[in-house]
Protein backbone atom coordinates (compact mmCIF):
# COMPACT_ATOMS: atom_id res chain seq x y z
CA UNK A 1 0.00 0.00 0.00
CA UNK A 2 1.76 3.20 -1.12
CA UNK A 3 1.00 6.85 0.47
CA UNK A 4 -1.09 7.94 -2.59
CA UNK A 5 -3.27 5.05 -2.18
CA UNK A 6 -3.79 5.45 1.40
CA UNK A 7 -3.80 9.55 1.00
CA UNK A 8 -7.10 8.67 -1.20
CA UNK A 9 -8.64 6.61 1.61
CA UNK A 10 -8.17 9.14 4.38
CA UNK A 11 -9.91 11.95 1.60
CA UNK A 12 -12.59 10.10 0.86
CA UNK A 13 -13.65 10.41 4.15
CA UNK A 14 -13.73 13.89 4.44
CA UNK A 15 -16.60 16.25 3.64
CA UNK A 16 -17.99 18.92 6.94
CA UNK A 17 -21.24 17.47 8.02
CA UNK A 18 -22.83 19.40 10.98
CA UNK A 19 -24.15 16.91 13.59
CA UNK A 20 -25.80 19.21 15.59
CA UNK A 21 -25.73 23.12 16.61
CA UNK A 22 -22.73 21.92 18.96
CA UNK A 23 -20.80 19.70 16.74
CA UNK A 24 -19.51 19.21 13.25
CA UNK A 25 -17.41 16.82 11.61
CA UNK A 26 -15.27 15.80 8.39
CA UNK A 27 -13.08 18.87 8.43
CA UNK A 28 -10.02 16.06 8.51
CA UNK A 29 -10.02 12.26 7.82
CA UNK A 30 -7.48 9.94 8.29
CA UNK A 31 -6.07 6.46 7.30
CA UNK A 32 -3.82 4.08 8.83
CA UNK A 33 -2.11 0.65 7.48
CA UNK A 34 -1.50 -2.15 9.79
CA UNK A 35 0.53 -4.56 10.29
CA UNK A 36 -2.01 -7.12 9.19
CA UNK A 37 -2.68 -5.13 6.26
CA UNK A 38 -5.92 -3.34 6.83
CA UNK A 39 -6.56 0.12 6.25
CA UNK A 40 -8.68 1.68 8.89
CA UNK A 41 -9.97 5.69 8.37
CA UNK A 42 -11.51 8.13 10.55
CA UNK A 43 -12.92 11.35 10.78
CA UNK A 44 -12.77 14.51 13.78
CA UNK A 45 -15.79 15.72 15.48
CA UNK A 46 -15.54 18.92 16.60
CA UNK A 47 -17.68 20.16 19.49
CA UNK A 48 -18.47 23.63 20.84
CA UNK A 49 -16.98 22.25 24.01
CA UNK A 50 -13.68 20.62 22.80
CA UNK A 51 -15.20 17.24 24.10
CA UNK A 52 -14.81 15.67 20.22
CA UNK A 53 -11.73 13.87 18.84
CA UNK A 54 -9.05 13.93 15.89
CA UNK A 55 -9.57 11.55 13.05
CA UNK A 56 -5.93 9.66 13.79
CA UNK A 57 -8.08 8.74 17.15
CA UNK A 58 -11.52 8.13 15.25
CA UNK A 59 -9.06 5.69 12.87
CA UNK A 60 -6.98 4.27 15.98
CA UNK A 61 -10.52 3.04 17.74
CA UNK A 62 -11.85 0.94 15.14
CA UNK A 63 -8.35 -0.52 14.16
CA UNK A 64 -8.57 -1.16 18.27
CA UNK A 65 -12.64 -2.85 17.63
CA UNK A 66 -10.66 -4.94 15.05
CA UNK A 67 -8.31 -6.75 17.42
CA UNK A 68 -5.02 -4.69 15.88
CA UNK A 69 -2.96 -1.92 17.58
CA UNK A 70 0.20 -1.95 15.33
CA UNK A 71 0.35 0.87 12.65
CA UNK A 72 2.46 0.58 9.78
CA UNK A 73 1.70 3.90 7.83
CA UNK A 74 -0.52 6.54 8.73
CA UNK A 75 -2.04 9.82 6.70
CA UNK A 76 -3.95 13.03 7.81
CA UNK A 77 -6.02 14.95 5.41
CA UNK A 78 -7.33 18.06 5.53
CA UNK A 79 -10.94 18.43 3.88
CA UNK A 80 -8.91 20.96 1.06
CA UNK A 81 -6.69 18.13 0.53
CA UNK A 82 -4.09 19.44 2.69
CA UNK A 83 -1.53 17.22 4.30
CA UNK A 84 -1.61 17.59 7.57
CA UNK A 85 1.07 16.69 10.90
CA UNK A 86 -0.74 14.76 13.83
CA UNK A 87 -1.02 16.67 16.69
CA UNK A 88 1.12 15.98 19.71
CA UNK A 89 -2.24 13.97 21.57
CA UNK A 90 -2.33 12.10 18.57
CA UNK A 91 1.14 11.10 18.13
CA UNK A 92 1.38 10.02 21.89
CA UNK A 93 -1.61 8.06 21.92
CA UNK A 94 -0.59 5.87 18.59
CA UNK A 95 2.87 5.53 20.36
CA UNK A 96 0.93 3.64 23.10
CA UNK A 97 -0.75 1.31 21.25
CA UNK A 98 2.41 -0.68 20.52
CA UNK A 99 5.84 -0.16 21.32
CA UNK A 100 6.79 -0.80 17.69
CA UNK A 101 4.74 2.04 16.52
CA UNK A 102 7.13 4.40 16.76
CA UNK A 103 8.47 3.02 14.01
CA UNK A 104 5.55 3.88 12.30
CA UNK A 105 5.71 6.10 8.82
CA UNK A 106 3.99 9.03 9.10
CA UNK A 107 2.94 11.32 5.45
CA UNK A 108 3.84 15.03 6.86
CA UNK A 109 4.16 16.23 2.93
CA UNK A 110 3.77 15.36 -0.23
CA UNK A 111 6.70 12.80 -0.83
CA UNK A 112 8.34 13.26 2.71
CA UNK A 113 7.51 10.81 5.02
CA UNK A 114 9.18 10.23 8.93
CA UNK A 115 9.05 7.80 10.98
CA UNK A 116 6.47 8.31 14.37
CA UNK A 117 9.44 8.79 16.75
CA UNK A 118 10.94 11.42 14.97
CA UNK A 119 7.53 13.34 15.87
CA UNK A 120 8.40 12.23 19.37
CA UNK A 121 12.24 13.26 20.28
CA UNK A 122 11.54 12.56 24.00
CA UNK A 123 9.40 10.48 25.40
CA UNK A 124 7.77 10.46 28.96
CA UNK A 125 8.09 7.66 30.83
CA UNK A 126 11.31 6.85 32.04
CA UNK A 127 13.86 3.58 30.95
Amino acid sequence: MTFDELYKEAKKVTGERILSPYAETGSVGAALLTQQGNIFTGVCIDTACSMGFCAEHAAAATMITSGENRVIKIVAVGEDGTIMLPCGRCREFIRQLHSDNLLAEVLIAPGKVVLLKDLLPFVWEQD
